[in-house]
């Protein structure tokens, strides 16, 4: 590992503490729009440059832990930065960016701050280093998540939001816990203390140690939206505004992050060479493979039934999960950085996937989003007027469902390798396939019906001419929105040699073997 020196370590906590000033900021500007997009501005762009600037400081190895206030282990707040923190850090100041450009003049007084602490609650669940503040910072993300959900008007959205708030209510409690329970065994819930006390446990103790660890792995589940926890997803997505679902689009990726990051260093949920001889290995494994299969059938065959543009989306959310899961399940150096890199795919895919048919909907209102968005599959009046509505779908679906040249082909040729290389779990190959082949149909089935479909019902609808040819003011910073995540998804197809490198070394300094 590679010493850290001078003022580096402290912009640890920088990514934290800047989103909740400017947000803070923002409350108190609230009233003056100019000052509020300034601030905005320069929080984003600040963000997205420290990130960077940490990716290629951990790129060589190095990593290091802030103590806030140098206080010791267990009693100081402690934040930890690796390559995988320094990953996390960079997908999320993305999708802030993306999410800003989305909703343009949308949204109420208060977006901008509420964008601000749900970035601020992302960046510290990527960089702490402590139980108790993870719960801390899931809570912070989640405040600020019910906000920016039911931040609208509508039946369905509040409806969606009841059940969202309930189960991540349901989270917080045995998440709590199941931190009580560590605590009470050990005496400490920094993870890297946790660690190197859970190795030394006594045998009086190792079940119940275990039962708290399993709470946790459910409490992940349930943020990563895993079969049978995850139903909450597609009607949550569904209903969200589309700035906000994109910005939902890495929320998921918090649970499985916890999952590799949390259970990777207590129970070694990727397992060590070493870890057969420690009383607490491989708790999550049998559980990771099984539910993330499960939940990639699951979301390939609501995407499949999917009758509303933006549920067919959130359930290729769900796949994406499904996926992670299971290459995390396969517990080799290979199938986890094949999983880091579906990891930043997915979530920019997912994203650009809401803009888009976004933009469908708006198209049969008249091209604004002053008029009745309509958002079915199945709709009266197919988009015909709007070439560039077509490719940018196109495009987005091609990534989406991982065909090639995109990122996801990239993604899926690396998980199959993965698979293909373990004998016990080559089969995964024809559950993978299976399930892309239903996506594929799925978006087709999409396309035909949106662009192509042809009745008496749509000779009727097209009496009536579309207003706008092009894209609307208000659809700009969508567009803009859409080819930063694209762009973003075509640098990783680029650069893909550098980045796949980057990630096992990742995966392997995780404790893979």
């Amino acid at each position: 590992m590679r010493p850290v020196e001078g003022l580096l370590p402290h912009l640890a906590v920088l990514p934290v503490a800047l989103p909740l000033l400017a947000g803070a900021l923002a409350l108190l500007l609230s009233r003056h729009a100019g000052g509020v997009r300034a601030i905005t501005v320069v929080s984003l762009s600040s963000l997205l440059m420290m990130s960077l600037v940490l990716l290629g400081q951990t790129a060589g190895g190095a990593s290091w832990t802030y103590m806030l206030g140098d206080w010791p282990a267990p009693f100081g707040i402690a934040m930890a930065l690796d390559r995988l923190a320094a990953l996390m850090l960079t997908v999320t100041a993305v999708m802030g960016i993306a999410c800003r450009l989305a909703a343009g003049n949308e949204g109420s007084r208060r977006f901008d701050a509420l964008l601000q602490f749900q970035l601020a609650g992302l960046n510290g669940a990527f960089l702490t280093a402590d139980l108790f503040n993870l719960f801390v910072f899931f809570e912070v993300l989640l405040a600020a998540s019910y906000a920016l959900l039911l931040d609208g008007q509508g039946t369905a959205r509040l409806r969606a939001g009841l059940h969202y708030v309930t189960v991540n209510l349901l989270g917080s409690s045995l998440f709590l816990i199941a931190a009580a329970m560590f605590y009470g065994i050990v005496g400490t819930l920094n993870i890297a203390d946790l660690d190197g006390r859970l190795a030394t446990l006594p045998a009086s103790d190792v079940g119940l140690a275990q039962v708290a660890g399993l709470l946790l792995l459910v409490v992940f589940a349930i943020k990563a939206a895993a079969l049978p926890l995850g139903f909450w997803l597609p009607g949550t997505y569904g209903a969200a505004a589309v700035h906000v679902a994109v910005l939902f689009a890495v929320m998921t990726k918090v649970g499985i992050y916890s999952i590799l990051r949390v259970h990777g260093a207590l129970f070694e949920a990727v397992p060590q060479t070493t870890s057969a001889d420690l009383p607490l290995a491989g708790l999550a494994l049998p559980w990771l493979l099984p539910a993330g299969l499960a939940t990639l059938v699951l979301g390939a065959a609501g995407a499949l039934a999917a009758r509303d543009l933006r549920v067919l989306i959130a359930w290729l959310v769900v796949v994406s999960a499904g996926t992670l899961l299971a290459a995390l399940g396969l517990g080799t150096v290979p199938a986890t950085a094949a999983a880091l890199y579906y990891l930043p795919h997915s979530t920019f895919a997912a994203g650009a996937a809401f803009i888009a048919v976004e933009f469908i909907a708006r198209r049969r209102a008249g091209g604004s989003a002053t008029g009745a968005a309509d958002y079915r599959i199945n709709a009266a009046r197919p988009v015909r007027d709007a070439p560039w509505v077509a490719a940018l779908f196109f495009v987005t679906a091609l990534v989406v469902a991982g065909l090639p040249p995109g990122s996801g082909f990239i993604a899926k040729i690396l998980l199959l390798d993965a698979a293909a290389a373990t004998p016990a779990h080559a089969w995964v190959w024809s559950v993978v396939l299976l399930c892309s082949l239903v996506v594929v149909v799925a978006l087709a089935r999409c396309a035909s019906a949106v662009f192509w479909r042809s009745s008496t019902a749509d000779a009727t609808a097209d009496a009536t001419p579309v207003e706008t040819q092009g894209v609307d003011p208000g659809g700009r910073g969508m567009l803009l929105a859409a080819l930063l995540l694209l762009g973003s998804g075509l640098l990783m197809v680029l650069f893909a040699h550098p980045v796949s490198g980057f990630l096992r070394q990742t995966a392997a300094s995780l404790g893979a073997a």
